[in-house]
């Protein structure tokens, strides 16, 4: 029986109907309510769940990638300048034009130096012929008649020496004059002072003379040498060579305009290689050693370019306190222009067989501690401390608190009590470009149920 038909049986004579009608809907309001009250009582008895997203703790190799942008540099570079002022004569190259290391670039003017070059080529050779004739034959001649005069000299005084001994013995028997006597004893001191003259003469020559000729000699030719070697040196600069291989990329004169000295007049860099510059932290530079690999983007270019590291900088940089880093690569097709800016991975370490899980799956306390949210076999979430490594991309590494039988939670973890029960959902799916679609809902009605 209704409720309106139970008032209705109840009614007493004189009840009007509208009194009836305000029983019955009391009446119905009270019977939702208490189903209302008794569903709410049956739902209070199931334990609520979390819908989450779990993967389980993989082993993989993962590797610290230290990210930053660089500037591309040449191997070699070499603004070659005039070291004369002199118009420009001719150039022998081009914007563009490969040269090799002594090729000869461009010439200036040099017919005043060619001139001052053949002088003092002449004079040289004047000097040189000078001196070849001082230690060939003038010094010999000149010993050579110094030892005649002082032989000569000996034999006049070893003969007045005789003379005097024949008249002092005459002069004792009595039959020579004491004044022949005396003139014989002056002829001899006459004798052996010339004789004393003679072999001081040579002496000198020998020992003093010949020395002294010879570093006048040899003074007067390296004179003339030096001048002729100055102006061939400046001869020479006349003829710009390049310094390097490489390829010309700047060259501002043109013939006939004046090339004016400490300015370049043309550039050539070696791009066979190329060396991008950047500056990293102290902390990441301390990571990194010389040959460890690394690559470039470069804007353009569809794959990355493979290099190594060659230079890090044992100071920092006074300005932003940073470490200067270079990395190398090679540049065959010269498809990589100094200058570029680009963006480096530099490889700082590699660890194999490592723990990883998704950075989503890392919940960092206020403290700075690390943590995940590990999916229990009693269908319930338990927070658990780990220790974390490298991290590369969307991957961390985990050094401490987890084993690879472990499943976190990646998506959901966020806020997400310690026992609350979870259901795992599954993981959307991704279209060819990685993006992710809508699951399938179960509820929609498919087209073969129309």
């Amino acid at each position: 029986m209704s409720p309106l038909a139970d008032v209705s049986h109840q009614l007493r004579p004189g009840w009007n109907i509208r009194a009836a009608r305000k029983l019955s809907l009391l009446a119905a309001a009270t019977s939702v309510l208490t189903m209302a009250l008794a569903c709410s009582g049956d739902k209070g008895d199931k334990e609520p769940s979390v819908s989450v997203q779990v993967v389980p703790v993989e082993t993989a190799t993962i590797q610290h990638v230290i990210k930053t942008e660089a500037i591309l540099y040449p191997q070699q570079q070499a603004a070659i300048v005039a070291k004369i002022s002199a118009p420009v004569q001719k150039f022998l190259i081009k914007r563009g034009s490969h040269v090799h290391k002594g090729e000869l670039l461009a010439v200036l003017e040099n017919r005043d130096l060619t001139a001052a070059a053949q002088e003092n080529k002449g004079a040289f050779d004047q000097a040189q012929a000078t001196y070849e004739t001082t230690t060939a034959a003038s010094l010999p001649e000149e010993i050579q008649k110094a030892e005649a005069d002082a032989q000569q000299a000996k034999q006049a005084l070893d003969a007045q020496e005789k003379v005097f001994e024949s008249r002092q013995q005459l002069f004792q028997e009595g039959a020579l004059p004491r004044k022949e006597l005396d003139q014989s004893q002056v002829e001899i001191v006459q004798a052996r002072n010339q004789y004393s003259i003679a072999k001081r003469h040579l002496d000198t020559l020998q020992a003093i003379g010949k020395q002294q000729e010879l570093k006048a000699a040899k003074g007067q030719l390296e004179s003339a040498t030096g001048k002729y070697h100055g102006a061939e040196a400046q001869l020479s600069y006349s003829e710009i060579r390049s310094p390097i291989n490489g390829v010309v990329t700047d060259r501002p004169l043109y013939p006939g305009e004046m090339a004016a000295a400490g300015t370049a007049i043309v550039t050539v860099m070696d791009v066979s290689s190329v060396i991008a510059k950047a500056h990293i932290p102290q902390a990441d530079a301390a990571l990194l050693k010389i040959g460890d690999k690394g690559t470039m983007t470069v804007p353009g270019l569809d794959e990355p370019v493979e290099g190594t590291v060659t230079v890090v900088s044992p100071a920092l940089d006074p300005n932003s306190t940073t470490v200067e880093v270079w990395l190398e690569a090679k540049n065959p097709k010269q498809q990589l222009k100094p200058g570029t800016s680009v963006q480096l991975a530099l490889t700082a370490k590699t660890v194999k067989d490592a723990l990883v899980v998704p950075a989503s799956a890392i919940i960092t306390a206020p403290d700075g501690s690390s943590a995940v949210m590990i999916a229990g076999t009693d269908g319930k979430a338990h927070q658990k401390a780990v220790k974390l490594g490298i991290r590369q991309d969307d991957d961390v590494q985990i050094l401490d608190g987890l084993t690879a039988n472990d499943k976190v939670v990646s998506t959901g973890a966020y806020g997400l009590p310690d026992n609350t029960k979870i259901s795992v959902e599954a993981p959307a799916e991704k279209d060819d470009k990685g993006k992710g679609k809508e699951a399938p809902d179960a509820t929609k009605e498919s087209p073969s149920e129309k």
